[in-house]
């Protein structure tokens, strides 16, 4: 019987996703992820290298799933707002993709692994925010400053939960709630995306 080896490695980035948004990188071992995946310590080693690499990989894949599953339409303010609200929902469901990047940020120092292909990547998605010039084009806010700031609107609900029921009083699980913070986020992102302030040009 043959080894179904993209089956294995779909079940060590399974157990390694697991692990690195409940642990971080620092609090899970490789031996403690390949028990979970159910499979031999040195397989995981084999496929993906040590770690560092296999945090790295993670980081990708759920980065790049995030890209494609939510795309952004054109540099329209509407579209900004649209974007920034299935960010939200994105985020909402898949909550492991802001703890990942939270561990990276408290675990891994100045250069973070494959720092180069993801700046890339992030450079991409800002000059799609840039979008043509208009004739209030002077009133926005620079491409690179509402790209992090857009992240930021969209991701921090999922990041701090607690912060954020300690601030409205309520918890994201009682659909009027959620539909407020979306609304929040949606016409926030609106308004940077067509402000009135020219800082940050």
């Amino acid at each position: 019987m043959a080894w179904d080896i993209e089956g294995t490695k779909r079940k060590i980035l399974d157990a390694a996703t697991s692990e690195f948004t409940e642990r971080g990188p620092d609090g899970t071992t490789i031996e403690r992820i390949a028990k979970l995946a159910g499979v031999n310590k040195e397989r995981v080693y084999n496929y993906y290298g040590d770690k560092t690499a296999l945090f790295a990989h993670v980081l990708r894949e759920r980065l790049a799933t995030a890209s494609h599953d939510v795309p952004l339409a054109s540099a329209s303010a509407e579209d900004i707002a649209d974007y920034a609200g299935r960010l939200y929902d994105y985020h909402r469901q898949h909550p492991e993709l802001a703890r990942l990047l939270q561990w990276e940020a408290l675990t891994i120092g100045q250069q973070v692994p494959e720092e180069t292909q993801r700046g890339a990547y992030y450079a991409m998605k800002t000059s799609e925010l840039n979008g043509e010039p208009a004739d209030d084009d002077a009133g926005r806010l620079a491409p690179d400053l509402l790209h992090f700031l857009l992240l930021s609107l969209a991701g921090y609900w999922a990041l701090l939960p607690q912060v954020a029921r300690m601030i409205t009083g309520a918890d994201a699980e009682e659909p009027s709630e959620n539909d407020r913070r979306r609304a929040g986020v949606v016409n926030a992102a609106r308004r940077l995306a067509g402000g009135s302030t020219g800082a940050g040009r």
